[in-house]
């Protein structure tokens, strides 16, 4: 199928009030050309100096989302790209966030990234870790960053149940933090999770963003 058909096929299933991130890492922008000529307008990449080569050739009405671990000396590439920064996981790189998005005189939406899946490699606050860092007052105060939501991956394994557990200890922290921390803030509404394996089961505990690479665009171009 084609890269349109394949976003056909995808957002047919979909709910309407979640939104499909087209995951271009690694594939060339005459792919995501195509992909933009079948009416998707959402992207993430997860290398900031591909976002920064990228974005430039591209239509400027994309919304670019950085969804990869993004290291601190990198975040000053992306700041003119991205509208959506959605791998948040320490304090530290929130307010560097904050601090470039302040210099150059922009608001940047961020997600929180949780880690619940087994593998250690994976990045973000565990929930304990976000529950208390949120009780500290440490998401206040932002000048240039809106906190918009929540961010995760599951654990890479067969066993959905164990997914569709992770996903909605996900959904649970989402409405702690949001009841709790973010009452006045209305923005903070998203839960990103769900990728092309498992994103049927993100959409059921939640999900306003599902993450989609191999089925829109097939195997990686590397």
């Amino acid at each position: 199928m084609s890269i349109a058909q394949n976003i056909e096929r995808i957002t047919a299933q979909l709910p309407q009030d979640v939104k499909l991130v087209a995951v271009s890492k690694f594939h060339p922008v005459e792919r995501l050309q195509e992909a933009y000529d079948a009416g998707q307008r959402i992207f993430g990449e997860n290398r900031a100096q591909e976002l920064a080569i990228k974005a430039p050739q591209l239509p400027a009405d994309i919304e670019w989302h950085f969804i990869g671990h993004l290291q601190k000396n990198k975040v000053r590439m992306i700041m003119p790209w991205a509208t959506t920064i959605q791998s948040i996981d320490s304090i530290e790189l929130l307010n560097l966030v904050n601090k470039e998005a302040a210099r150059i005189d922009r608001n940047v939406n961020v997600l929180l990234q949780l880690h619940v899946a087994k593998e250690q490699t994976k990045s973000g606050f565990t929930i304990g870790e976000i529950l208390k860092v949120a009780d500290d007052g440490a998401f206040n105060n932002l000048s240039n960053v809106t906190i918009t939501g929540v961010m995760a991956m599951a654990t890479f394994t067969d066993n959905m149940q164990q997914v569709a557990n992770e996903f909605e200890a996900v959904h649970n922290t989402f409405l702690t933090l949001r009841d709790k921390h973010f009452t006045d803030n209305p923005a903070f509404k998203e839960i990103s999770m769900g990728m092309s394996d498992d994103w049927h089961i993100a959409v059921q505990h939640g999900a306003t963003f599902v993450r989609i690479g191999t089925d829109i665009f097939g195997a990686r171009e590397y």
